[in-house]
């Protein structure tokens, strides 16, 4: 078909409509490790007048383990910041690729005039054989064969392991309760949420933010956002007894899905620690609301109830036997202003949390000098000094704020920004990432609810992409986005380098990560290229498989 191209393309590339594709870094043949997906794109451009459809077909022997899917443009109304750097794809106001959807039975389409691509994951077993194997991908339009692309798939034999650190996508459950119009805690509910973890624990989560209350984040002051909490409260004058039936189920559901680490939602209110998040309990046979932003976060009353909550939930983490696996949040980036009602939220669990993890998200390193985080969650931008004076355990995150210079995952920047985190991460042997939007659903301040199909920047107040990961599909099954991808890719970069440090040192990874001053890695200053990454992980697949070789 005359009017009819094809490209290969990287995964890490993202194909604007009305642009040609560079096909940088794409490669005829992929290594891949058991256990591992690898992705890459088919680009498409249709010259002819009027939309038509096509079809695909997979010729393989590994037939079985490739999914093709569609990639979908989505509105960016608020791309980015006024404050910026160079590398953004675009900072316009558009329709650009993100979303990534099954195929309609009708077909693939054929837009005139426009480019787009389809998305194709190759799913690698753990028990599958060692070898080369060939993959076709053949498009059709009815009995017209339009395009053909061949490559081979080389599986390495070595499994990939599991993530060596936390990582969490902050879950907001109560955004599933409102998209789907569910009660919540009802089976409906349950099923909802256990189909968006396993999304989650499949690209390489590992951590899920628990609520055991109403997580007290993005919310107005004054505001609320919906009950979504875990523990049964009942409130008897100053005495409390709590019922954890709800959390169990939850506990369950997680160690079902494969989550390993528990994020207990914040004990305070974002942005410093002054007020209590919202907590309901029965008082007098009625439902009332027994905390909030009336409470002072340092009275006597909360102190008095977090210290009987903290006991008894210490009691039921160890009689399901999770203790070590449960991370505490006090509350989320305090500022040096805040310090005050920050270091008093902190003494009042102090005690009941003596041995227990805390973390919590900041950015001024005087702050994590006073003593009052013992694990710095720190943005990618203000790094440096935690480096220099490098806490026993050290975290990254990135949200709205880190726009200029270092990773992040806005959908007009380049997917080689967002995948250059795991080599970063390996680098600096971060213990852990942190993110604080895998489906956050509502405007800014959580003031009313959006549909993330229409807006991707929580109603012009994040750079788009920036609230959410996933898109809540009409089955009630997430749908998956090309950053959700490339934070996968990174991640498995992240284990493919710790599977080489295992087989080898950590001399040698570092050799295939920075072979020039031209590619050194910091958290700001990087390669700026699709092509550094491909080639970087396949010089770690290369060391990989000689390693592998020595010792047979």
């Amino acid at each position: 078909m005359k009017y009819f191209r094809i490209k290969m393309v990287s995964a890490m590339e993202k194909v604007f409509a009305d642009k040609e594709p560079s096909g940088e870094g794409n490669l005829a043949r992929l290594t891949a490790l058991k256990g591992e997906n690898v992705s890459f794109q088919i680009a498409y451009y249709w010259a002819g007048n009027g939309k038509e459809r096509g079809k695909v077909e997979v010729i393989s022997p590994i037939r079985n383990q490739v999914d093709v899917r569609l990639v979908q443009l989505v509105p960016c109304e608020y791309p980015c910041h006024m404050s910026r750097d160079e590398d953004y794809l675009t900072t316009a106001p558009g329709l650009y690729p993100d979303l990534l959807t099954k195929i309609p039975e009708l077909g693939f389409p054929m837009v005139s005039g426009q480019w787009r691509s389809l998305w194709i994951d190759v799913e690698i077993p753990e028990d599958i054989q060692a070898g080369e194997y060939p993959l076709e991908i053949r498009l059709t339009h009815g009995e017209d064969l339009i395009g053909k692309l061949e490559v081979f798939c080389e599986v390495i034999d070595q499994v990939l392991p599991k993530l060596p650190v936390p990582r969490t996508e902050w879950f907001h459950t109560d955004c599933l309760a409102d998209y789907y119009q569910l009660e919540v805690f009802s089976d409906e509910y349950w099923e909802v949420v256990e189909n968006f973890v396993k999304t989650a624990v499949k690209r390489n989560c590992n951590m899920l933010l628990t609520p055991v209350f109403t997580p007290p984040l993005d919310t107005a002051v004054g505001g609320e956002r919906r009950t979504v909490q875990l523990v049964d409260v009942k409130a008897e004058g100053n005495q409390y007894t709590f019922g954890f039936a709800n959390f169990e189920k939850w506990v369950s559901m997680c160690q079902r899905c494969g989550i390993e680490y528990y994020e207990i939602s914040h004990l305070f209110s974002q942005w410093g620690a002054v007020a209590a998040p919202k907590i309901v309990g029965e008082k007098d046979g009625e439902l009332v609301k027994l905390f909030g932003w009336d409470t002072d976060a340092s009275g006597e009353a909360y102190k008095n109830f977090l210290h009987q909550f903290l006991t008894a939930l210490k009691e039921e983490m160890d009689r399901l036997g999770i203790r070590e696996k449960v991370y505490f949040h006090i509350s989320d980036e305090p500022q040096m202003t805040q310090i005050d009602s920050y270091r008093a939220a902190k003494q009042i669990v102090a005690e009941d949390l003596e041995g227990c993890i805390v973390f919590d998200a900041l950015s001024d390193y005087d702050f994590y000098k006073e003593g009052l985080v013992s694990q710095p969650v720190c943005a990618l931008n203000h790094m440096e000094p935690f480096l220099e004076d490098r806490p026993e355990k050290l975290w990254g995150y990135y949200c709205t704020g880190q726009y200029e210079d270092v990773s992040n995952r806005f959908i007009v920047q380049p997917g080689y920004r967002t995948r250059i985190l795991g080599v970063q991460m390996y680098k600096y042997q971060l213990d852990g990432f942190l993110h604080w939007g895998y489906n956050f659903y509502n405007s800014e301040k959580s003031l009313y609810p959006i549909d993330p199909y229409r807006c991707t920047d929580a109603s012009g107040a994040f750079p788009s992409g920036d609230p959410f990961l996933v898109y809540p599909g009409a089955d009630r099954k997430p749908e998956e986005s090309i950053r959700l991808m490339l934070m996968d890719e990174a991640m498995n970069d992240l284990r493919a380098m710790y599977l080489l440090e295992g087989l080898t040192d950590r001399n040698t990874v570092l050799k295939c990560i920075e072979r020039t001053q031209d590619e050194e890695v910091t958290f700001k200053k990087y390669p700026r290229s699709i092509s550094y990454l491909t080639d970087c992980r396949e010089r770690i697949n290369a060391a990989i498989r000689t390693a592998t070789q020595k010792k047979i």
